[in-house]
């Protein structure tokens, strides 16, 4: 199968690590020889609920037995869209009251930014270095590393990037900036979080010079860092809100949210403003409703925090330079991108599944299921340990 994986299937990488999947439940993934992998990284952050959990499992079956896709998004009220929206609303501020759902979180980012044009009629964009906001053009092009999208150009004018944490930065802010997109924890560039109140000072400079703040919550979002979104952590609400990833437990979606007043806005002048034939489509909604209700519920926000102690109190080691992040948000920190490298490489023929972050090479990503247990947890933590003692001595 990985043959034919490699010669009909397009790659992103030279080297994937190709697992050949069998089946995956709960926190495992087994191969097609049934060896079982912890996973760590839970489809790079999107399955929230762990794999084939049988709440989402039984919406999508339901939902597939009642009708699939009936019409484009916008035109017809169904339910399972319907109830989500209003869900999720209901624990937003109350400033961000309408959602515009789409199939993936770059997609999401594309509305946004066109969200924020038509809301003040300015061109210009403001994103930060080493940010990462999807791959589509208009996301390219607010992506903050060169080395990827330079082979790409031209991307989308009039677009200025500010380094994260910089307050000096903000004076980019002015009266020609549409909008200033952030992540509220910021993913690729090392899972680094605001300080001294950075986004607090980036909303405040928004509202003097009429800006928009848009925060992407695609890979923070849905319980994954203590609140239901990450911007929650740091005191800040923001004008439009970017989600994808963990919102329907591994099933392919994305949305922004904003003001009804500004979203009113995509129906006319010109009218289909912002269109999509799948978004909204009922049996990816109802796998949003099912774990949007599940992470409530069951509070998995909280779990995070207390998840976040365990790791730390156990992932300690003199490789382990620091670890960053928030909750299930989290990056192991080692001092070469060669030993990171071998570490995840190793882990991985040892049954654990951990990966990479996109622009820092020092990083072990650590994003498991938000459901993982205090045990797996101690489990692929002794992995980790054990495989690190293995890389020291080889290092020495």
């Amino acid at each position: 199968m990985f043959q034919d994986f490699l010669k009909y299937q397009a790659q992103t990488s030279p080297y994937p690590l190709g697992l050949e999947v069998s089946y995956a439940k709960g926190s495992y993934i087994y191969d097609t020889q049934n060896n079982k992998y912890l996973d760590f990284v839970a489809g790079v952050s999107a399955c929230s609920l762990g794999h084939q959990h049988p709440r989402v499992n039984q919406a999508i079956i339901d939902q597939l037995n009642t009708y699939s896709h009936v019409m484009v998004y916008g035109e017809y009220a169904q339910h399972p869209a319907v109830a989500y929206c209003k869900l999720l609303v209901e624990n937003l501020h109350e400033s961000l009251n309408k959602v515009y759902l789409v199939n993936s979180g770059t997609e999401a980012t594309e509305g946004a930014l066109k969200l924020a044009r038509r809301v003040t009629g300015r061109s210009q964009l403001i994103s930060c270095n080493n940010a990462y906001h999807g791959n589509t053009m208009g996301s390219m092009s607010v992506m903050g590393f060169e080395e990827r999208k330079q082979i790409f150009r031209p991307l989308i004018p009039d677009v200025d990037f500010i380094t994260f944490n910089n307050e000096a930065d903000l004076e980019k802010i002015t009266t020609k900036t549409a909008g200033i997109i952030l992540e509220s924890i910021q993913g690729g560039a090392g899972f680094i979080e605001p300080q001294n109140d950075f986004l607090v000072k980036v909303k405040k400079r928004c509202e003097e010079v009429g800006a928009l703040l848009i925060i992407d919550e695609i890979q923070p979002g849905f319980g994954r860092t203590g609140t239901l979104f990450g911007y929650e952590n740091y005191n800040v609400v923001p004008d439009i809100v970017i989600i994808g990833k963990g919102m329907a437990g591994g099933m392919p979606v994305g949305g922004f949210i904003a003001n009804e007043k500004y979203m009113d806005l995509l129906s006319h002048n010109p009218k289909l403003g912002h269109i999509t034939t799948f978004g909204g489509h009922p049996v990816i909604a109802a796998a949003c409703l099912a774990t949007l209700q599940e992470i409530i519920e069951k509070d998995y926000a909280k779990q995070s925090l207390e998840k976040e102690k365990l790791f730390r109190s156990l992932l300690v080691h003199p490789l382990i330079k620091e670890i960053r992040g928030r909750g299930l948000m989290l990056a192991a920190m080692t001092e070469s991108d060669t030993i990171t490298n071998e570490v995840i490489l190793r882990c991985h023929k040892k049954g654990l599944v951990l990966f990479w972050l996109l622009f820092e090479g020092k990083a072990i990503r650590i994003t498991p299921p938000l459901t993982i247990s205090n045990e797996e947890i101690k489990k692929g933590c002794q992995i980790m340990l054990e495989t690190l003692n293995e890389v020291q001595q080889e290092y020495k």
